[in-house]
């Protein structure tokens, strides 16, 4: 009698909104750790900063892999980055977001890829009463403010106005 085994898999993406060219080297290495393959991102001028680069990867792998490449990329303090792990049977789905200013948000997705708050943090910002703190909870829970920043990023270089980021001295 044989027993056949499935691993169950799940994909997703790594985004990197922007990252100074000298660490391209260094995101590739921590992604390969992360996966034990080869990394290659396709690099391109991020227009919002001078030696500023953007790129995106496509991974698979077992469920988890995306909270362990968010990880690998944590330290790097001057990373833009959105990792997205898509939902696979019996786990959600999820996002990682990271700016230099605000760190790392964790949110999870569903399958049309909104973010899912869940029921106990809900209840937590309503116990408040209060409704500008039950706004504030929400949009903590929903990473409004790493979206916010991020948003520049992700659309420059699509027509949209850009935004220099450098100072002129």
């Amino acid at each position: 009698m044989s027993v056949l085994s499935s691993t169950v898999m799940t994909r997703g993406v790594v985004f990197v909104h922007s990252t100074p060219a000298a660490l391209c080297p260094h995101v590739c290495w921590a992604l390969e750790s992360v996966l034990g393959e080869n990394v290659r991102l396709d690099w391109s001028a991020q227009p919002l900063g001078r030696s500023l680069v953007r790129g995106e990867f496509s991974w698979a792998g077992e469920p988890g892999t995306g909270a362990r490449l968010a990880s690998a990329l944590r330290g790097f303090d001057d990373l833009r980055y959105e990792v997205t792990e898509e939902p696979s049977p019996g786990v959600d789905g999820s996002r990682w977001v990271h700016t230099p200013a605000l760190g790392i948000h964790h949110s999870w997705l569903a399958a049309n890829g909104d973010a899912v708050v869940n029921e106990d943090r809900l209840r937590a910002a309503m116990r408040s009463g209060d409704h500008t703190a039950l706004r504030r909870e929400i949009d903590s829970a929903l990473g409004t403010a790493w979206d916010l920043e991020l948003d520049p990023f992700r659309h420059a270089g699509e027509g949209h106005p850009t935004r220099w980021l450098y100072r002129v001295s």
